[in-house]
């Protein structure tokens, strides 16, 4: 294994161009993304993430012409097959069923076996269920003839990136790190040591350390369905939620969860992960599972108070205007991945009603190819509602009352807006 061997990203978007970047500041780093306008786009320096500033970006891409060091990115496997480390940052999705989805991580061992060689290290940092990194994804990678633990070696150091958080970014958060064997647990330590300014966690094993990392957003949305449900109940007692937390939240080890759609492709998507590994030993996960449904429904529920509170106003609701703001899974971040906006955007318009979708932050076109829908909002128009589903720092700055008519509702899901400016909060 190599002191300072050259290091390959497999996998470019928002884990992995964070990670090359940091790496690229002290390592020959070769990126590597399937997707070719991806890499064109990186190229020019531009992250459509917004993970990376354009001025970081082209530095390091600059630094790899001059100095040795630094990032190259390609769509082509050749450009990798010099590396002595391959670290893999794919997505790892769910299907329509919830059953965890591992093709992109099969695909990205499958190309490094094309290029393994005696002595390589092979790190995943995608997020799976206990047992994937040594029971599914080493099988994939002995086909380029070599032997694990002999020829060549694993670890698992899970990603942590939190999308569009600005304070606590790669470098700032403690990095659990492990390996195949102590000797490459500590070589793989020391590797993430060298850029993790936060320092590093070194668990005992490979199956530890994806245990550990599928739990994080597992317990984070069982957090967020408890709250979710105390929202149910408390509307129906007319007490204002938001009010109850921030009243609880003066004691000194209540947890600051707050109510709302749970999406994206970590907390929605990881309890599914935990919950297979669990159902294939004969264990039923019933509180991670009842989370997850929670949750789930939250969308349908956000839509129906909608349409109940538009009822008992006497505003139709076929044909009525709504204004619905924010579509990404999360605040000031584009990732419109598994946002579950979708499912109020689809439940009001089964009641006839006309909406007009407004982000700031979603990219227009990435909303129209994934989800049929055109972003469009218009200042002039009188709606008959309003909902904030997004908490984008922009909405701060919306004139609510201007937007809508005389008879109206506004619905603060997120509790971003003072409660004298809004009808009803979730």
């Amino acid at each position: 294994m190599t002191k300072k061997p050259k290091i390959a990203i497999i996998g470019l978007g928002y884990v992995g161009l964070p990670l090359a970047v940091a790496f690229a500041k002290k390592y020959e780093v070769n990126g590597f993304d399937i997707n070719s306008k991806r890499i064109e786009e990186l190229k020019q320096g531009i992250d459509g993430t917004l993970e990376v500033t354009k001025i970081e970006l082209r530095k390091v891409l600059e630094e790899k012409r001059s100095t040795g060091i630094g990032l190259r990115v390609s769509s082509n496997i050749e450009s990798i097959k010099d590396s002595q480390v391959y670290i893999v940052t794919v997505p790892t999705p769910i299907d329509k069923n919830n059953k965890p989805i591992l093709t992109p991580m099969e695909s990205a061992s499958n190309a490094i076996s094309k290029v393994l060689k005696i002595g390589d290290v092979v790190i995943y940092e995608s997020t799976v269920f206990p047992g994937a990194t040594e029971d599914i994804m080493v099988p994939v990678l002995e086909k380029s003839g070599l032997r694990f633990n002999r020829d060549f070696y694993c670890g698992y150091s899970p990603e942590r990136i939190n999308p569009g958080d600005k304070i606590h970014t790669v470098t700032k958060i403690i990095k659990v790190t492990s390996g195949s064997t102590p000797e490459v647990a500590e070589y793989v330590d020391q590797l993430y040591k060298s850029i993790i300014h936060a320092g590093t966690f070194k668990a005992s094993s490979i199956k530890v350390a994806e245990a550990a990392k599928v739990i994080e957003n597992s317990q984070r949305d069982i957090n967020i369905a408890f709250v979710n449900e105390l929202s149910k109940i408390f509307n129906l007692l007319d007490i204002d939620t938001q009010e109850v937390l921030e009243a609880a939240g003066t004691k000194w080890n209540f947890l600051p969860f707050k109510p709302g759609l749970v999406g994206g492709h970590c907390i929605g998507v990881d309890p599914y992960y935990l919950a297979q590994k669990a159902l294939e030993v004969g264990y039923h996960p019933e509180i991670i599972l009842a989370g997850r449904r929670l949750n789930a429904s939250m969308g349908n529920y956000v839509a129906g108070e909608l349409i109940k509170s538009m009822i008992q106003k006497d505003i139709q609701v076929k044909g009525s205007k709504i204004l619905m703001l924010g579509f990404t899974f999360k605040e000031n971040c584009p990732d419109v991945r598994n946002t579950r906006v979708i499912d109020v955007y689809t439940e009001l318009e089964s009641y006839g009603a006309n909406i007009d979708l407004h982000d700031p932050w979603a990219n227009p076109s990435q909303v129209w190819e994934e989800y049929g829908i055109k972003l469009k909002f218009k200042t002039d128009t009188d709606y008959d509602a309003v909902i904030l589903l997004v908490a984008h720092h922009q909405f701060h700055s919306l004139k609510l009352k201007k937007l809508v008519k005389h008879s109206h509702i506004i619905y603060d899901v997120k509790g971003m807006l003072p409660k004298e400016q809004v009808d009803f909060r979730l």
